[in-house]
């Protein structure tokens, strides 16, 4: 017990000091301390940046964000807290596809790498570090959470209690969700582009190698990778498994940091890699980027291809199923008859805006069993532009629920309303064991969790 009152008395007296750094100029603090949870602090600092990425998300704050926010940061801290004592952890892998995740996001929204460096004020590699720890933290959260809920269980007579106690005006509504199956051709690119690209890269090689200038110069200016280009290629620190496998077993056989590998192929194109760092089965390098052009013709004629495709499935020589199986060049999709997977839900069910942008375009046309003409898009995963048909297979309306339909919607619903009415209780439980100090002025709140503020 006196050991927990010292670091509550040491935590408080850092506060109280970090609260009163001098200041910059006039009134510019460098920063504070507004919260302590346990023995963390919470800067006025990252309730800003929060705030920040709020706005650009547009996010409404129900109250005063600064009353929001940090009570927010305080109740992940406790889980935070909590999966250490339980040693929960969580692997590098499972950050980085969260990073990659969260910057496809962020990119798609603003358009561009470029527009959201400008947006952020800071390079590729720094959002990628901020969101690193981000990710770290929310990941054990949600791991946390998971142990806290994971054995709660539903009966179907909970799930028909629930609806029948509803009010009309509250029965959840359903939107619209498709399934959709897909064909992909990647267009024949010309024998000698493919070997321009090799050769131009071959070149990028001999002028690091001469000393003429750097790979990360080249780099700059010529990787058509533009998440790391601006960096100069860097990249995270990556597991092998995370890379594509051809990219991977050459970058991985790297050992000299001067050297520049052969030209590699992968399924983004092709690259020169260069070592940074090896830290245990984890590895940092760099790399040039580049995509041989597709000409219009090829292209023309990859339409061309399935065009004649979707003619033969519609005249029954062969179902879209065994074409897929046999033609199709998409490898996630081709050995399940074509059907396109639901990252987000791991389902083979989309509501619209979920589905790639060139897909919904067509799909929000079509009828249940219709195969659509030939067209291109570019996987925001690859960036390459391929040729596709898609079959719609099937689409549910947007309809209120019902028990008939919807049961394992509505199961999901009763399960996420007994699973929060355990973290709840188990947050306002947790507030009683917990040392917290907010800052005058911070405090002046109505928190969803008033056990912040002990009497």
């Amino acid at each position: 017990m006196k050991k927990c009152m010292n670091v509550k008395f040491i935590v408080g007296l850092a506060a109280m000091l970090l609260a009163c750094l001098p200041t910059w100029g006039q009134d510019n603090v460098i920063d504070e301390v507004v919260w302590v949870v346990g023995d963390e602090a919470i800067l006025k600092s990252e309730v800003e940046e929060m705030r920040l990425d709020a706005v650009y998300n547009g996010r409404q704050f129900d109250g005063d964000p600064y009353c929001v926010i940090p009570e927010e940061i305080a109740v992940q801290k406790l889980f935070l807290h909590q999966a250490e004592l339980d040693s929960i952890e969580v692997s590098e892998g499972e950050v980085v596809s969260q990073v990659d995740y969260m910057i496809g996001q962020y990119v798609s929204r603003i358009g561009s790498m470029e527009k959201m460096e400008e947006y952020w004020n800071k390079s590729a590699t720094q959002i990628r570090e901020t969101l690193r720890e981000n990710a770290r933290e929310g990941l054990t959260v949600q791991r946390m959470q998971q142990k806290l809920v994971g054995d709660i269980k539903i009966t179907p007579a909970e799930v028909r209690r629930y609806f029948q106690n509803l009010p009309p005006d509250s029965v959840p509504y359903i939107p619209t969700q498709v399934e959709v199956q897909i064909i992909t051709q990647k267009p024949r690119i010309p024998v000698e582009e493919v070997e321009d690209v090799k050769r131009r890269l071959r070149d990028f090689t001999d002028r690091i190698n001469k000393g003429e200038t750097s790979f990360s110069t080249l780099a700059r200016m010529y990787s058509e990778d533009r998440a790391s280009a601006k960096d100069g290629g860097e990249m995270p620190f990556y597991g092998r498994g995370q890379l594509d496998p051809a990219f991977a077993n050459v970058a991985f056989n790297l050992q000299d940091p001067t050297k520049v590998s052969k030209v590699v192929e992968s399924e983004y194109g092709f690259h020169i890699i260069q070592l940074i760092e090896k830290r245990g089965d984890r590895i940092k390098v760099r790399h040039i980027l580049l995509r041989p052009h597709v000409p219009e013709s090829a292209l023309e004629a990859g339409m061309a291809r399935l065009d004649s495709v979707a003619d033969a499935i519609r005249n029954n020589k062969f179902t879209f199923e065994e074409a897929a199986a046999v033609i199709s060049q998409d490898k996630d999709t081709r050995n399940n008859h074509g059907l396109l997977p639901n990252p987000m839900t791991n389902t083979s069910k989309f509501e619209m805006q979920e589905l790639p942008p060139e897909i919904a375009k067509v799909v929000d046309k079509m009828q249940v069993g219709e195969i659509s003409e030939a067209f291109t898009m570019i996987p925001e995963k690859t960036g390459k532009e391929e040729c596709v048909i898609v079959k719609l297979k099937s689409r549910i309306n947007g309809h209120k629920a019902t028990i008939t339909d919807d049961y394992q919607n509505l199961k999901n619903l009763v399960l996420e309303k007994r699973r929060a009415e355990v973290l709840d209780e188990w947050i306002r439980e947790k507030q009683k064991h917990t040392y917290v100090r907010i800052k005058e002025g911070w405090n002046n709140c109505e928190f969803k969790y008033p056990g912040w503020i002990k009497d």
